[in-house]
């Protein structure tokens, strides 16, 4: 018979089944296995023949914990039935704001978040996309305001049109902003927002001090509140019927998208790259890019420890510290980031060498593949009598 564990520890909101279970074996000074072996099960293989972890049985973890099943669900997400839709969620878990964990005892918490939460709005603490380990951050004063703004304004463009629509909208500004924030083309460096970030990435990883101030993630904050404003109009299906309709209304779309980031309004006959361009030529008209991996198809389900940031990855963010350091520009890092490749490759695009090439192409106006050219054959067989 399982017995109730003495000390009361509940689950922090959205933790993962894994962070739970550790901070129980830690404060009640058990073996994390034999935990684990009195309210799970080993579960069956999949198609390839592998074990996908530990099943954890919300009835016996209730047992346990002293805690009804519909409140674990509720915190646990991994434990509700039905199952949540994870792809709404990050496939990724990640440290939460570190005022909202200090009242849960045992160790660290670790959290699966939905894709809409980029800030603790009550402790104003930036969470952001999952990066290599990177613990959220306190925001300052004024950029902190300028952030906090941009969640609620996320939060409202959410209920407004939705899950999927908003999850494209939002990495996808995040796209135009990280192809705003690079040294090439000179004619954007002169772009309002631009500066805006600058002023913001000086305040978040202050000058001097990016070898241990430096993440991808604070870039993504220096930009958040434009890729937001550029999100409400990416988001509306009125504002994306203009981005692919006659001459007229492309135009009104591309002059509101550079009015809100203040940016002069290139000429429609511009063949230079583009990216706000190349996604009203090619992108507009689609459906909305779905995440391309959700929690359940990373080894981090039914893991019954961490996924830690490998070697790999700490390099690379300090190969970018570096960089930043000496350029203080931080479009390119955004642009390589996994954070926004399911809008930087999308299921339509023609497939590239690398991600440079795909980075190259997602602002550039040639048709690779004859994507357009097929679009155009296709509705004029549909038209045909």
């Amino acid at each position: 018979m399982l017995a109730r564990l003495p000390i009361p520890a509940g689950p922090a909101r959205h933790e993962t089944v894994q962070s739970y279970l550790t901070r129980l074996a830690m404060l009640h000074g058990l073996p994390a296995r034999e935990l684990w072996e009195h309210v799970s099960t080993t579960s069956a293989t999949d198609l390839s023949g592998r074990t996908r972890g530990r099943v954890v049985h919300a009835e016996r973890l209730a047992v346990v914990t002293g805690r009804p099943v519909e409140h674990l669900g509720l915190a646990l997400p991994e434990l509700r039935d039905p199952a949540p839709d994870w792809s709404t969620w990050r496939h990724q878990s990640q440290p939460g704001c570190g005022r909202c964990d200090a009242r849960h005892d045992g160790g660290p918490v670790l959290r699966l978040l939905p894709h809409r939460h980029y800030v603790c709005t009550r402790h104003r603490y930036w969470i952001g996309p999952p990066d290599a380990g990177q613990l959220p951050t306190r925001l300052p004063d004024r950029v902190g305001d300028q952030i906090v703004a941009a969640q609620h304004r996320h939060n409202r463009l959410l209920a407004r049109y939705g899950s999927a629509a908003t999850f494209d909208a939002v990495l996808t500004g995040f796209l135009f902003c990280g192809h705003l924030w690079t040294r090439w083309p000179q004619r954007d460096r002169a772009t309002e927002a631009v500066r805006r970030w600058e002023q913001r990435a000086r305040s978040l990883i202050p000058q001097a001090t990016e070898t241990t101030t430096y993440s991808t993630s604070l870039l993504f904050a220096a930009v958040y509140p434009e890729a937001v404003s550029l999100a409400g109009l990416i988001a509306s299906p009125a504002w994306r019927q203009r981005a692919h309709a006659d001459t007229a209304g492309q135009r009104e779309f591309l002059t509101e998208a550079c009015r809100r980031v203040g940016r002069a309004v290139p000429d429609l006959d511009d063949d230079r790259a583009d990216a706000i361009r190349h996604w009203m030529i090619f992108d507009s008209h689609r459906p909305p890019s779905h995440p391309d991996k959700t929690f359940p198809e990373t080894r981090e389900y039914r893991a019954t420890r961490p996924a830690n940031p490998n070697s790999a990855s700490r390099e690379r963010t300090q190969r970018e510290a570096r960089w930043f350091t000496v350029k203080r520009c931080g479009g390119s890092s955004i642009l390589h980031h996994r954070h926004v490749r399911p809008v930087l490759v999308r299921e339509w695009a023609t497939e590239m060498a690398g991600i440079a090439a795909s980075i190259s192409a997602s602002a550039s106006l040639v048709d690779y593949g004859g994507i357009r050219a097929r679009e155009y054959d296709r509705q004029h067989a549909e038209n045909a009598p």
